[in-house]
C-alpha cells in the first residue's frame, strides 16, 4: 500500500437477550424482542426490535442504532476535517434519516441513508468551504465506508 501501515483496532459488545416470557422461542407472539447490549465501563443500552417487529418502543432498536452510528461516525469525521482546512465549527446538529425495504421473502435492507447536519461555522467566509468539507469527511468516516448502500448529505451551513 506504498508505505502506509495498517493498523487494526478490535471492538466488543455483547448482547445479551432478556426476552424469554417462560416459553422461549415456542411461538412468534410467545418471546420478547428485549435485549441489553453492554461494553466494558459503560452504561447497559436497552434494545428491542422496531414496533412494527412486536419490539418496544421504549427501547433503542437496530435500525435506530445503524442511523445513529452513521451520523456520529460523520460528524466525528466532519469535525477533523474542518480542523485541518482551519473550519471553526460552533455548532452541529444532524438529523439522519434511512429507508429500509422489505422483501416478499421476510429479509429487508437500507436501501439509502440521508444525513441532515446543520452547523454553524465561526468565520461567514469559511461557509462555502464548510459545505464543501462533507465530501471529504464522508471518504473518512468509518461506519458508512462500512455499509453496502449509499449515504447521502444535505448539510446546511449558517455563518455565526
Amino acid at each position: 500500500m506504498g508505505g502506509m501501515s495498517i493498523i487494526e483496532h478490535s471492538y466488543k459488545v455483547t448482547v445479551n437477550w432478556t426476552g424469554n416470557k417462560g416459553t422461549g422461542t415456542s411461538g412468534y407472539r410467545s418471546y420478547g424482542r428485549d435485549h441489553e447490549v453492554t461494553a466494558a465501563g459503560l452504561p447497559a443500552l436497552l434494545g428491542s426490535a422496531d414496533p412494527t417487529f412486536h419490539g418496544d418502543r421504549d427501547r433503542w432498536n437496530p435500525e435506530q442504532l445503524l442511523l445513529t452510528a452513521l451520523s456520529q461516525c460523520h460528524m466525528l469525521s466532519y469535525l477533523h476535517v474542518a480542523v485541518l482546512h482551519g473550519v471553526s465549527v460552533t455548532s452541529y446538529a444532524d438529523t439522519a434519516v434511512g429507508t429500509l425495504v422489505l422483501n416478499r421473502d421476510g429479509s429487508g435492507q437500507f436501501t439509502s441513508v440521508t444525513l441532515r447536519p446543520r452547523l454553524t461555522v465561526a468565520d461567514p467566509a469559511t461557509a462555502t468551504l464548510a459545505a464543501e468539507l462533507h465530501g471529504e469527511a464522508a471518504a473518512k468516516c468509518f461506519i458508512a465506508r462500512s455499509v453496502n448502500f449509499p449515504v447521502l448529505h444535505e448539510p446546511t451551513v449558517t455563518p455565526g
